[in-house]
């Protein structure tokens, strides 16, 4: 279905460009859908339509049309289709006879400019024609009909070069999502009397969400659930409201962006999922992020901002604010990250503060490593993030990190930069290994023993500490020095600084081994030659900058307190563990190295991390040289071989 939608693209080239066909194909499709979904009842609403004597008809006519929207024009498209004299005018009088939560929705498309334009290339009688002509689109599910909308939506993004991840999640990676966030609650959710929040602050065409009430309806069919989301971009919000219309689902999506314009606010969920786009920046709604975490934890955003050039913690954090009250039911979260939020950020940078704030706070409960390639536009490595604040008591102040790299399989036939897809059985067995993850932590003999571990939170915490060791030096005049001296920044509005230089220039390749005997020296060659030495302290820095070259077997330069001065050039970092003595990892790790060196306490900063990949690496030995040298010799024999034919 959705190739023969996307031929409609034949008859659009020339006269648009390719990353513009979704402009046409996307609105036009779910025009099409809502006329095929609208035909049983469409004579009985037009003839109600034309009886009511009333002046608020909206729900007699949804009640007439068994649907929660729709149409009292005389035309559909078999008629609109049918007179291209008036095609034009015929789709404008059909989308005016819509209901307005209907004409909301496609409003979000400026469609009647692409009408317009559309007459305009002559092309607007044979679009509505392709678009009658097909058939089946009332007899698709509505899960059926969102595959078709995404995978058209994922074509017109890849011809847009769009941002990766910007759009939709494939399906089997929302499945896995949903499986580990609801997978510990089962036997909740199977309770009687369950009414069910779900939000989405980036829900694209509404995918997760759909997905999230399938599946809590396959464990609870009579589970109220009230499906909400907020989507930035016009086309995925019409296309996700419109299925949301056609499903008569309870709850609201909200259109705008969610970092500057909350559209739940005041209001708390009990499940949340979200893949927001990788890396996207915030540079746009900068004043109103700031203003908000002004307000720190009154607002969303109290603990911590993120880099301007990647929000991912700010949708974080956005979704940790609207946390069903642990009072109440409590709630549970998961989102799709790539690597950077694991580690990105140094000590007590705005990322680290964040990292700090949920661990501290044990609202992380596990993050899950998932293949690379699994997703439409972009191949890289992603992590579900899995966060709750009713933690199970086994598991308080505990992280799960779960390594599923290796739960995938090949699909036959690459969409995008997805190559790989994670089957069912993987995703039980992933599922399986989340839920038991203490057990399988604890078990050696278990056969998954290794993909699993579990931590402490304050396991991730860590002391940065500044290691430094003394600045030694020597004293020399030299070609460089005398050159060094004349371009001085720190000399350069001094009057005597080419007489400076002429004076020393007597004493080229002499050296000095302390500070001392170099004062003396230079102040005798500069006298002798009539000229002057810097007579301030800011002249004399420039000095000593120019004459000085650090050497370890140099003197120790010591402050005026005697204590000894720090070389900016030999200076370290360290990360201690939270809970380990950093005066004992010092004497273990650094004085052994480098006995001189000494901690600058003053600058030691608390810094949290969660460097996933190291806590799974696995060393593998390289290959014996004997075999690589053959393996040379093998191609090397090949390729004269090759050469050989080619030459003859």
């Amino acid at each position: 279905m959705a190739s023969d939608i996307w031929s409609v693209a034949d008859l659009l080239r020339g006269d648009y460009k390719r990353h513009e066909y979704g402009q046409v194909i996307l609105p036009f499709t779910l025009l099409r859908r809502l006329d095929a979904v609208m035909a049983p009842t469409r004579d009985a609403v037009r003839r109600r339509d034309a009886a009511l004597d009333v002046q608020n008809r909206q729900r007699l006519l949804e009640i007439t049309a068994k649907l929660p929207f729709y149409n009292t024009s005389a035309q559909d498209f078999t008629t609109i289709g049918a007179d291209a004299a008036n095609v034009a005018k015929n789709l404008r009088d059909y989308i005016n006879g819509f209901s307005p939560n209907i004409r909301q929705i496609l409003a979000r498309f400026d469609l009647d400019n692409e009408i317009t334009r559309l007459a305009g290339a002559k092309l607007l009688y044979r679009v509505v024609g392709r678009f009658a002509e097909m058939r089946d689109l009332d007899k698709l599910t509505n899960h059926d009909m969102g595959y078709v909308f995404e995978h058209l939506i994922r074509k017109f993004a890849e011809d847009s070069n769009e941002t990766a991840g910007e759009h939709f999640t494939p399906r089997e990676v929302i499945k896995l999502m949903v499986n580990l966030l609801i997978a510990p609650d089962a036997d909740t959710v199977a309770g009687v009397g369950q009414v069910i929040n779900i939000l989405d602050p980036a829900c694209g065409t509404g995918g997760m969400l759909t997905a999230a009430e399938e599946h809590i309806r396959s464990i609870n069919p009579k589970a109220e659930v009230y499906l909400f989301g907020q989507e930035v971009n016009a086309e995925s919000w019409a296309v996700c409201q419109a299925d949301m219309l056609m499903r008569s689902q309870r709850g609201r999506i909200h259109f705008g962006n969610s970092f500057s314009d909350d559209g739940h606010q005041g209001k708390k969920f009990d499940y949340m999922l979200a893949n927001p786009p990788f890396g996207v920046e915030w540079k746009k709604v900068k004043d109103d992020v700031e203003a908000e975490a002004e307000l720190g934890f009154g607002g969303r955003f109290g603990a911590g901002l993120p880099r301007i050039n990647d929000g991912s913690f700010l949708f974080l954090q956005h979704m940790i604010s609207k946390m069903e009250p642990v009072e109440g039911k409590g709630a549970r979260l998961a989102i799709v990250f790539n690597g950077s939020p694991l580690f990105t950020g140094a000590a007590e940078s705005g990322e680290s503060r964040i990292r700090r704030w949920i661990l501290d706070n044990d609202l992380l409960e596990g993050i899950v490593a998932l293949p690379d390639q699994l997703f439409y536009n972009t191949g890289i490595s992603t992590y579900f993030w899995i966060l709750s604040n009713r933690k199970a008591a086994p598991l308080r102040n505990k992280v799960i990190l779960l390594d599923a790299r290796d739960q995938w399989e090949k699909i036959r036939k690459s969409l995008g930069d997805k190559r790989k897809q994670i089957s069912d059985a993987q995703i039980g067995h992933i599922t399986e290994l989340y839920v038991d993850a203490l057990t399988v932590a604890a078990d050696t003999g278990h056969p998954d023993h290794g993909k699993v571990k579990i931590f402490r939170t304050r396991d991730f915490g860590y002391h940065r500490i500044t290691v430094e060791r003394p600045l030694k030096l020597r004293f020399e005049i030299t070609e460089d020095t005398l050159a060094a001296l004349g371009n001085a920044k720190a000399l350069a509005r001094w009057d005597g600084r080419e007489a400076l230089v002429a004076a020393l220039r007597g004493s080229l390749g002499s050296v000095w081994w302390t500070k001392q005997e170099a004062a003396s020296a230079l102040r005798a060659a500069v006298v002798a030659a009539g000229a002057a030495m810097p007579s301030t302290a800011a002249l004399e820095k420039g000095l000593w900058a120019a004459v000085s070259v650090a050497d370890p077997d140099g003197e120790v330069q010591q402050a005026k307190d005697g204590t000894p001065l720090p070389d900016p050039d030999l200076r370290d970092y360290e990360n201690v563990p939270l809970d380990e003595d950093i005066a004992a990892y010092f004497a273990r790790e650094v004085i052994p190295h480098v006995p001189d060196a000494w901690i600058d306490h003053d600058k030691t900063k608390v810094g949290y991390e969660i460097p996933f990949t190291r806590h799974f690496y696995v060393y593998t030995p390289p290959r014996p040289l004997a075999e690589i040298d053959a393996e040379l010799r093998d191609l090397e024999a090949q390729i004269q071989k090759l050469l050989g034919e080619v030459t003859g």
